[in-house]
């Protein structure tokens, strides 16, 4: 994997669109553009599947990727879940579980820099789960918003995804700590 941030490749483009997306899906989320909402997560979630695809098919992945996709779909998820949960979308608890979870994991990748100087940030298969169904829950939401729905999600949807993202936080704070022992 490259070390220099190939910013111009177009796997990092894709990203770097996804973080440019952000504030026009957060206003239309604060102004009630349901659709504007809806296109504007259709349009970053295709990004996302794209970038990571397009960098192994045409071997483009870079450090500086490996890191901004990760920190692009963090944005976009806890800009997500804060304005849902304010707007009363989803449960205020479920957007405190995702929040904490992603802040215990990035305070420990800090910490573990700053005592060992090496970070060595791997996704597992628990944090792509807990990312999955956050993502597909957000979708759902706004999905149910532009159709004028009626239909509540059940509380199963929510308890799943707090389950499976606290199951990762935890798997993360372990594989943290064995890699650093």
């Amino acid at each position: 994997m490259e070390q220099f941030p190939m910013i111009g490749n177009l796997p990092n483009i894709l990203t770097l669109t996804r973080i440019l997306l952000l504030p026009f899906f957060a206003a239309s989320l604060i102004y009630g553009e349901h659709r504007l909402s809806l296109l504007l997560f259709i349009a970053a979630s295709v990004t996302d599947l794209l970038d990571g695809f397009i960098a192994r098919i045409r071997k483009q992945t870079t450090y500086f990727g490996s890191i901004l996709d990760p920190v692009a779909d963090k944005f976009f998820l806890i800009t997500s879940f804060v304005l849902m949960s304010i707007y009363g979308s989803l449960p205020v608890w479920l957007a405190i579980i995702v929040i904490s979870k992603d802040i215990i994991v990035v305070t420990g990748c800090i910490i573990i820099y700053l005592v060992t100087h090496n970070l060595k940030i791997e996704p597992s298969i628990w944090g792509k789960a807990a990312s999955t169904c956050q993502f597909a829950l957000i979708g759902f939401i706004l999905l149910l918003n532009n159709i004028n729905s009626e239909t509540q999600i059940d509380t199963i949807y929510f308890l799943l995804t707090a389950a499976i993202t606290a199951v990762a936080g935890v798997h993360y704070v372990y594989k943290g700590l064995k890699q650093n022992t």
